[in-house]
């Protein structure tokens, strides 16, 4: 739903569908959202195109009645048209109006705090962290980094560019980032906040900027350090680094020539080659064609974090069956004004979501 927010925020009412539960094989995560405002317009997916119909009539009809509303759909064969998922598993979804904690909810999100709602409905308590978004941090105001940057906040990430050129390093050139930094990158990073979710993607390929950066970027507990550069340079790389101090347990954390192999040579196919690593590395991926996988498409959140060669060798393993946790993996500070929304994460198939489960 917080991808929704400004839109939803704009809207002088609305009524929001969100997943709430996901069993077996679904389009869709816990915590997907679907809206329908005033005039009856969408913004949103709960299923990928499987029940929004029917998700779209019962959102009319709390937007009209107020009252909240809950279904659940299976995978259904009776008919053609018949509201069901074709592949095979079932998600519950819960249906709101609009109120005021939950537009307060949704502006704290936009504003960047994180928040923690919650709502009752059908005897059972369920929750969702709205945490802030990732950090993406490039540096190198080059071609490469104007397309990572669009790339990156189209995948949700707070994207800063960072370059000590200001020439070069302007918004006009970085339409697509949130903010331009002008300084020197190793500075930026020292003084900037990061985190394990934050993301550092270097372009410069020059010695004087890369090292120190990269010094200062494998000394942080981040999720990922990339680099660009040809292999005769990233052999020349570790080397600086290795006489920089940097030990070889955090070289390894080093993802370079940073990307997937594609093929592409244009910024934009490598921006694609950047996002696509990015990606498997965030949810846990092989980087492999899934014509050649037979696992489960949509895997569990706890894999991430593996690396993509380890994950390539298991690929022919059954995964283990998901558990119940929040749907961003990690909860934020409990909002007491804001008793409102939703489910967990991935369940086993006869668990339910949410916490103070029971009914009453």
């Amino acid at each position: 739903m917080r991808d929704l927010a400004p839109t939803l925020l704009s809207w002088d009412r609305f009524a929001v569908a969100s997943v709430v539960a996901v069993r077996g094989s679904a389009p869709r995560p816990v915590g997907a959202a679907m809206a329908v405002g005033p005039a009856g317009e969408v913004i949103g997916s709960v299923s990928g195109g499987c029940v929004e119909a029917e998700v779209h009539d019962l959102a009319c009809q709390v937007l009209e009645t107020s009252e909240p509303a809950f279904a659940t759909f299976g995978y259904s064969d009776d008919t053609a048209f018949a509201a069901g998922l074709t592949c095979g598993g079932s998600l519950d979804v819960l249906v709101q109006r609009d109120n005021p904690s939950l537009r307060a909810a949704l502006q704290a999100s936009v504003d960047g705090h994180p928040v923690s709602v919650r709502f009752e409905a059908e005897g059972r308590t369920f929750t969702e962290s709205w945490m802030p978004p990732p950090r993406l941090l490039v540096f190198g105001a080059i071609d490469h980094a104007a397309a990572v940057a669009e790339i990156g906040r189209f995948l949700g990430y707070h994207v800063t560019v960072c370059d000590a050129r200001p020439v070069f390093a302007t918004p006009a050139r970085f339409p697509a980032a949130h903010s331009v930094v002008v300084d020197w990158p190793h500075r930026y990073l020292a003084s900037t906040h990061t985190d394990d979710s934050t993301a550092v993607v270097v372009l410069t390929h020059d010695p004087k900027f890369d090292i120190p950066v990269l010094v200062e970027a494998l000394a942080r507990p981040l999720a990922f350090v990339g680099a660009l550069g040809s292999r005769r340079t990233h052999a020349e790389r570790l080397e600086k680094l290795r006489e920089a101090g940097v030990g070889e347990a955090s070289l390894a954390r080093l993802r370079s020539p940073v990307g997937l192999d594609l093929g592409g040579r244009s910024p934009a196919e490598t921006a694609v080659s950047i996002a696509a690593e990015l990606v498997a590395v965030r949810h846990g991926g092989t980087g492999l064609p899934l014509t050649a996988l037979s696992t489960p498409i949509h895997r569990n959140l706890e894999s991430h974090g593996t690396d993509l060669p380890q994950r390539r060798r298991h690929a022919g393993r059954p995964s283990a069956l998901a558990t119940a946790g929040h749907a961003d993996g990690v909860p934020g500070a409990q909002c007491g004004q804001v008793p409102l929304l939703l489910g967990a994460g991935e369940v086993p198939r006869d668990a339910r979501v949410g916490l103070g489960l029971g009914r009453g």
